[in-house]
């Protein structure tokens, strides 16, 4: 799948989280976010074609800068849109510059109508675990490893999920495979070993997946349905929510966080204070 950026959770603000300031930068000019402007023509808004990337930003630090760099720049080859990441880092390094943003989020976007858009963002609202609802979803495969802004179709699963009364969706397929949540990867625990669906069933190649699986022994693999009804714990990893534990998925209640998945979620925050503070 294509898209990420979300905001799994509504109970509290992240800690340690400080507002950005609301900027933004068009095509290398800073600007306040709220005087902004794109033409109304642009394909970007009009049909969804261009790209994006979110960022977390941590004291000002980006994290993981060049990775979500060299995804930008895969998924504007796979959409056949000129892109000079070139730019788009100086872009990045205006809007980093001044003032400081502390921590937060930097979303980038590059969109068919020819405009690179760096924008900093507050965290959303996050809570300490997840409650999913599974939703039915078809992958688009002709954007297989494009984040791309055509978005609509992973708003609409989370909207779903929370007219359930859960804070997500978790998508899976026609047949009953498990792919994962609307903005982030999905991780199940079971008999010991952490199972996550691989990127052959059409998902997102995660930065924040790709780190879980340098972390920890993690087998890659297809999960059913009826498989969630046997596991242990669960948990998402998402830039934005970092490793989050899962209580519930449908009906199932799951400890939360289980053991696993509390020694990865401070095993990965260990890695970022290492990675930031360098």
């Amino acid at each position: 799948m294509r898209s990420r950026g979300g905001r799994p959770g509504t109970a509290q603000t992240h800690p340690k989280s400080v507002a950005p300031a609301p900027l933004a930068c068009i095509d290398g000019v800073l600007t306040p976010l709220a005087e902004a402007l794109i033409p109304a023509s642009d394909d970007g808004l009009v049909r969804g074609d261009g790209v994006f990337e979110v960022i977390r930003l941590y004291d000002g630090v980006p994290f993981e800068l060049e990775r979500h760099l060299a995804r930008l720049a895969s998924s504007a080859a796979g959409l056949r849109l000129p892109v000079e990441i070139e730019s788009v880092r100086a872009d990045i390094e205006r809007i980093l510059a001044v003032p400081s943003p502390g921590s937060g989020l930097l979303r980038l976007i590059v969109t068919r109508g020819g405009r690179r858009i760096a924008m900093l963002e507050a965290l959303p609202m996050l809570g300490e675990s997840v409650a999913l609802a599974s939703v039915t979803y078809s992958p688009t495969r002709v954007l297989d490893g494009v984040k791309s802004l055509s978005y609509a179709a992973n708003m609409l699963a989370s909207r779903l999920a929370r007219e359930r009364g859960f804070d997500d969706a978790l998508l899976v397929s026609p047949h009953g495979r498990v792919l994962e949540c609307p903005t982030a990867s999905f991780f199940a625990v079971a008999a010991g070993a952490i199972l996550t669906p691989p990127l052959s069933e059409h998902i997102l190649d995660s930065i924040t997946r790709a780190l879980v699986l340098e972390l920890a022994d993690v087998r890659e693999q297809p999960i059913t349905v009826a498989e969630l009804e046997s596991i242990d714990e669960a948990f998402i990893a998402s830039s934005v929510a970092e490793v989050m534990p899962v209580r519930r998925i449908d009906a199932r209640e799951l400890p939360a966080p289980g053991p696993l998945t509390r020694g990865l979620a401070t095993t990965l925050r260990a890695r970022i204070a290492a990675v930031t503070a360098g």
